[in-house]
């Protein structure tokens, strides 16, 4: 499962306890040993009032304890035989399902089936049918079996029923933000901006609201599923397509078939007007589901999956063991992406571009692509047991994106996928901090967060770097070869790098996968006698995060010579004594950026300038470039700046040409010329764009011309640039160039367009554009932008024009599905309320009826 762009909100609440005795750092016994001396010894000095502790913003309240699901059947084989009812959004549907008695002996079978109208339960044996007693309380089928079966003996039942998934109460999270298992988009094709469709999507719990199943993530079962459509549409499931027919009354029924066993919630379907676009790898068919209109674009997103195929393969000793790959991409898809086994999912808007679009997509495509493939190891091939375990399949489906971005791009690309990853980590972290393995949470979609996931990752590429890449790679293959087509737990991940490496390390999983937090460390040096001492303090809180044991790497310059040191941490406050022949240019701790931290590293502005022109990676440069901008007014900083405007690399121009913002230090003439040729014609939009929006900055500045000529642009990026900065320097004829582009379908343009008319509009025809448009705004570009800038665009036209407007953020406040949107347009209300104080009362409502829990915690911020 790909993470959400939402990031997902917490409420921070402080509060104080009575700290236990061990945490009180009183030095007194406590006890029974203590109560046992009591006859004989002199009374006891009072004791000293309870300590209390400051429980910190970011420690989650205590959650029930999950275990994993208890195993009374294995689930074996299902079969599926299932048609749609379009108009009511129904599926009618026919379940044959093989199971096991696990170890016990069971005369009773429950299944999960949300939401059903069972019509009929029978058990079949060989040509004979009988029917079955069950009770149904919509959420579990409990069947009664004719006798009691034991674990040697398989039996089969027959369940006709109809499955209605869009009648059910919604739930979800931020990633995958509904749980309804199937859906239904555009049934009666009223909506001309997209297509119908069926889809499915059945992490965590889903599968079970469209066919009866052992919802959970420790049963495997091969599967067959037969789809009966119209013979228009094109359909997709797991597995091979072993037989197409058509049918005397127009539809098609198309069998899909799975040999090798996966969980239920891999399950998937999807039915549409799809092309398919086709490749290979190895003999295996490699197809690619699109629109139509984008199947000339289609291998331009998913043209490197066979590489990734091999690549994978090779590093991990594990061929690719499914018998197909397709990738399909769906509207309206409730997550980013899904790893359903040799069928993945992909919202539409992730991986569906134009020609002119490609320039502008940069990497995270490509890194979702290879984030869902790496999953058919980890997840679909070995699966967590529980969801207490998730980053066992959602960790390595992470770190797949550094690993891809390394072999394909380089180890600049490599870094700068590290650092958005830790980033949004250290984000999350501010309201919230989890172990890795959760067996304590509120509900199991809780475990899909940036934990899971960024930080998962963070602590693999530890892992790798302390046991190195031999090592690593090796433990990988022996961890999938030893549990292949079973479910795991995080035991059996640290016993295979054991087993590898022949060292106990314990150490290294108790730390960074069973505990909360991670190290917040203040470095400082200093050099004497031909001896450099560092200093290394971890300040994080321990009486809620371990002191951790770190190996980490630190490279001493001298002379222009770096000399590499590996120091092991171990303690809350370390000195290290490292020999030097001079006075260090550079000390540099964590040389190779490897440790999950936050890191106070004291440095020199001169010792600063010479790690970036002494890098060895982008890392390295940014973090110069980072810790010097607010000097940039000295010549040697701004000469560093201008340097990088001229890297390789493109992330380390795109930071110098925003450190240069407002710049105002010597030879500031010089520098905005700098800053004009990088936005006219630097070879990266992104770049181009990042100046552009950085020229814009500077006050009594005029570089409309260079604006007006970057709406040629070929990027969408860069014509999203100039139309942002034309809205804060219109010109005479800038609105006419602009209204020109305002039937883009281009989401980037069509929210900077919105950007223009709310600073500058004020006319009717663009009211009604706003109207227009916005049911084509990503759900993303709604919160962001679109409905903020209605809002305010709204301000600037008289209060009597306003109500369909208002009528339509109200809508979107208290029944868009999507929580983002309703924020959105509740940001949207909120800004109108300045000028419209009646709308309070309508917000104050809004409020009291929400009842999403991350949503209310943004409101209660709002006030």
């Amino acid at each position: 499962m790909k993470y959400p762009i939402f990031g997902i909100l917490a409420l921070v609440l402080t509060c104080q306890f009575e700290a236990p005795a061990q945490a009180v750092k009183s030095g007194k016994p406590t006890g029974n040993k203590a109560a046992t001396h009591r006859k004989t010894e002199p009374p006891a000095a009072p004791a000293p009032a309870p300590a209390t502790v400051v429980v910190p913003s970011w420690l989650p309240p205590t959650s029930p304890v999950q275990p994993a699901a208890t195993i009374l059947h294995d689930l074996l084989d299902t079969k599926l035989d299932v048609r749609f009812d379009w108009n009511k959004q129904w599926v009618l549907g026919t379940a044959v399902l093989t199971v096991r008695p696990h170890f016990y002996p069971q005369n009773q079978l429950v299944l999960d089936a949300k939401g059903f109208e069972v019509k009929s339960v029978k058990l079949l044996s060989g040509s004979k049918e009988k029917n079955l007693s069950y009770t149904y309380d919509k959420k579990k089928l409990t069947i009664s079996l004719d006798r009691a079966y034991t674990r040697t003996e398989p039996c089969q039942v027959r369940i006709q029923y109809v499955a209605k998934p869009n009648e059910l109460e919604a739930g979800g999270s931020a990633a995958i933000t509904q749980d309804k298992g199937l859906y239904f988009v555009n049934p009666l094709g009223t909506d001309k901006t997209k297509p119908r469709q069926i889809w499915t999507q059945g992490e965590t719990e889903g599968s079970s609201c469209w066919f009866p199943t052992i919802d959970r993530p420790n049963q495997r079962m091969t599967q067959e599923i037969s789809l009966t459509v119209e013979a228009s549409l094109k359909t997709l499931s797991n597995g091979l397509l072993t037989a197409s027919r058509k049918n005397n009354d127009g539809t098609r029924t198309d069998t899909w078939k799975q040999t090798l066993p996966h969980a239920p919630y891999l399950t998937m379907l999807a039915v549409g007007n799809f092309a398919v676009v086709s490749d290979t790898w190895r003999g295996k068919a490699v197809d690619y589901y699109v629109d139509p209109q984008y199947s000339a674009t289609a291998k331009a997103v998913f043209g490197n999956t066979p590489e990734m195929l091999d690549f994978f393969s090779q590093k991990l000793g594990v061929e690719f063991p499914w018998e197909k790959y397709s990738q399909i991409a769906v509207h309206d898809f409730v997550s980013g992406a899904m790893e359903n086994t040799t069928a993945v999912t992909f919202e539409q808007s992730l991986v569906q571009f134009t020609a002119r679009e490609l320039p502008d997509i940069g990497y995270d495509p490509e890194a979702t692509v290879a984030h869902e493939l790496f999953h058919h190891w980890f997840g679909d091939y070995v699966t967590s047991e529980s969801w207490a375990n998730l980053p066992l399949n959602e960790s390595f489906a992470d770190y797949s994106e550094l690993l891809w971005a390394e072999h394909k791009y380089g180890a600049d690309a490599a870094a700068l996928v590290q650092q958005e990853k830790m980033g949004r980590y250290l984000d999350e972290a501010q309201s919230k901090r989890e172990p890795l393995i959760r067996y304590q949470y509120a509900h199991h979609e809780d475990m899909f967060d940036r934990h899971s996931y960024d930080k998962g990752g963070r602590v693999l590429h530890m892992l790798r770097k302390y046991v190195g890449d031999d090592a690593f790679f090796t433990s990988l293959n022996r961890y999938l070869t030893q549990n292949k087509f079973s479910a795991s737990e995080i035991a059996k991940l640290r016993i295979a790098f054991e087993e590898t490496t022949g060292e106990d390390l314990m150490w290294f999983f108790d730390q960074w996968f069973m505990k909360r937090g991670h190290p917040e460390l203040k470095v400082t040096h200093s050099f004497v006698n031909g001896q450099v001492s560092l200093r290394v303090q971890q300040l994080q809180d321990s009486t809620f995060t371990p002191i951790y044991r770190l190996p980490v790497g630190v490279t001493v310059w001298a002379n222009n010579q770096p000399t590499e040191h590996r120091v092991l941490i171990t303690k809350a406050d370390q000195t290290f004594r490292l020999p030097s022949s001079q006075r260090p240019a550079l000390v540099k701790f964590d040389s190779e950026s490897q440790l999950l931290a936050e890191i106070d590293e004291e440095r020199s502005q001169e010792e600063l300038l010479y790690q970036f022109s002494h890098a060895r990676n982008y890392l390295q440069k940014y973090e110069a470039i980072s810790r010097l901008r607010t000097k940039s007014a000295d010549l040697a900083v701004s000469g560093m700046l201008r340097a990088a405007l001229n890297d390789n690399f493109w992330a380390v121009r795109q930071a110098a040409v925003e450190a240069l913002r407002r710049y105002k230090g010597p030879e500031g003439e010089a520098v905005r010329k700098d800053l004009q040729r990088v936005a006219a014609s630097d070879k990266k939009s992104q770049v181009r764009a990042t100046a552009l929006a950085t020229l814009s900055a500077f006050n009594n500045e005029n570089y409309s011309g260079l604006y007006l000529a970057a709406l040629n642009d070929s990027s969408y990026k860069v014509v999203s640039a100039a139309i942002r900065a034309l809205a804060k320097t219109p010109t005479a004829d800038s609105q006419d160039r602009i209204t020109a582009f305002q039937e883009t379908k281009n989401q980037e343009v069509l929210s900077a367009i919105s950007t223009y008319f709310s600073l500058n509009g004020s006319s009717t025809e663009q009211y009604q554009w706003f109207l227009r448009r916005l049911p084509e705004v990503s759900e993303a570009d709604l919160y962001r932008t679109y409905l903020p800038n209605f809002a305010t665009f709204m301000l600037r036209i008289p209060p009597i024009e306003r109500e369909k407007g208002v009528q339509k953020l109200e809508s979107l406040a208290r029944t868009a599905h999507n929580s983002i949107v309703r924020l959105g347009a509740y940001r949207g209300l909120s800004i109108l309320a300045t000028g419209m104080p009646t709308l309070k009362t309508v917000m104050q409502d809004i409020r009291s009826k929400e009842k999403d829990e991350q949503v209310k915690a943004y409101y209660a911020l709002m006030q």
